[in-house]
C-alpha cells in the first residue's frame, strides 16, 4: 500500500511539473499579448508590419525595416551554414571512424556552448574587418558592419548546432538499409546518396529548421557587428536592424515614451510566434521520422 502510494504521488507531481514546463510557453505569449495590445488597438497591424517609418517620439512604430532585417540576416546564414552542415553531418555519421566521431562531437558540443557575446567579439575582431576589406575590393563603402557580417556570425553559431542534431538523425538510419544497398552493389557514396539521405530527409529538414528557429531569436552577437540602422537592407554589405536587437537596444528608453513599451512588446511577440511555429514543423517533421523508422 504505501508503495502503491509512492508511485501515485510520484506520477502525480512528475505529471505536474510536466503541465507547469509546458504551460510556461503559453504564459509567456499570453504576457507578450498583454503588453503589446495598447498598440495592437491604437495602429493597424498592416502598418505596425508593413510600415517602414520608426519614429517612436512622434509615435510611428513601423517594423517592417527591422522585420526584412531579421529574415535577411537569418536567410543569408542558413544559406552559408546548410552546406557545410550537410556535409559535415554525411562524414560524421557515415565516413569517420567512431573516435574521430566522438572527438569531434566534442568539439561540436563545446562550440555550441560558447556564449554569443564571443562569438560577436571575434565578429568585431575579425568578421567585420574582413567584410570591410572584401567590399573595398568589390567597390562597395563599407564600414564592415554590415548584413554580411551579422549573418557570418550568425552561421558560425548555428553550425553546430544542426551538425549536432543532423548527425542523430542520419544514425537513426538503421543498419539493414545500408547493407541492403551494398550487398546490391552500390558504392558508398551511393548508398548515402540514395538510401541514407532519402530516409532521413524529414529528420534534416527538421534539423535546419531548429537551426533557423535558433538563428533567428539570436541577439548579442548580430547586435554587435550588423550595424543598427533602422532601414530595410538593400545588399549584403548595408547594416541591418533585427528584431531582436531592436529589443535590447531600446527597452531601457521606453518608460518616458507612450507605445514604445507596447511596440517592443508586439515585436517580442512576432519573435515567438515565428519561431514557435519553426519549433512545431521541426517537432512534427522528427516525430515523422521516428514513426516511420518504427
Amino acid at each position: 500500500m504505501k508503495r502503491r502510494f509512492k508511485d501515485i504521488v510520484a506520477f502525480a507531481s512528475g505529471r505536474l511539473f510536466l503541465i507547469f514546463v509546458n504551460a510556461l510557453a503559453l504564459l509567456i505569449f499570453c504576457g507578450l499579448l498583454l503588453k503589446a495590445a495598447p498598440i495592437l488597438q491604437t495602429v493597424s497591424l498592416t502598418d505596425l508590419l508593413f510600415s517602414s517609418v520608426w519614429h517612436p517620439m512622434k509615435h510611428q512604430f513601423g517594423l517592417f525595416p527591422f522585420i526584412v532585417s531579421t529574415l535577411a540576416v537569418t536567410l543569408l546564414a542558413m544559406l552559408m551554414a546548410i552546406p557545410v552542415c550537410l556535409f559535415a553531418s554525411i562524414y560524421l555519421a557515415e565516413y569517420a571512424s567512431r573516435r574521430f566521431r566522438e572527438v569531434s562531437r566534442l568539439i561540436i558540443d563545446i562550440l555550441a556552448g560558447i556564449p554569443s557575446v564571443i562569438y560577436g567579439l571575434c565578429g568585431i575582431l575579425v568578421i567585420v574587418p574582413f567584410v570591410a576589406v572584401v567590399g573595398e575590393y568589390l567597390g562597395v563603402s563599407t564600414t564592415g558592419y554590415s548584413l554580411l557580417a551579422g549573418g557570418l556570425v550568425l552561421a558560425v553559431m548555428v553550425i553546430p548546432f544542426i551538425i549536432a542534431i543532423s548527425v542523430e538523425v542520419l544514425r537513426m538510419i538503421p543498419g539493414p538499409f545500408r547493407e541492403s544497398a551494398l550487398a546490391l552493389g552500390a558504392t558508398k557514396w551511393e548508398t548515402v546518396k540514395y538510401v541514407v539521405l532519402k530516409k532521413a530527409a524529414k529528420g534534416l529538414v527538421a534539423a535546419v529548421v531548429l537551426g533557423f528557429a535558433r538563428a533567428f531569436g539570436e541577439t548579442m552577437a548580430v547586435l554587435m557587428v550588423v550595424g543598427n540602422v533602422a532601414q530595410a537592407p538593400s545588399s549584403i554589405f548595408d547594416p541591418a536592424y533585427p528584431l531582436p536587437a531592436l529589443i535590447a537596444n531600446n527597452y531601457g528608453e521606453v518608460m518616458s515614451i507612450p507605445l514604445y513599451d507596447a511596440a517592443l512588446m508586439s515585436a517580442a511577440l512576432i519573435l515567438m510566434t515565428v519561431v514557435a511555429l519553426f519549433s512545431l514543423t521541426a517537432h512534427y517533421a522528427l516525430s515523422r521520422l521516428g514513426d516511420h523508422n518504427d
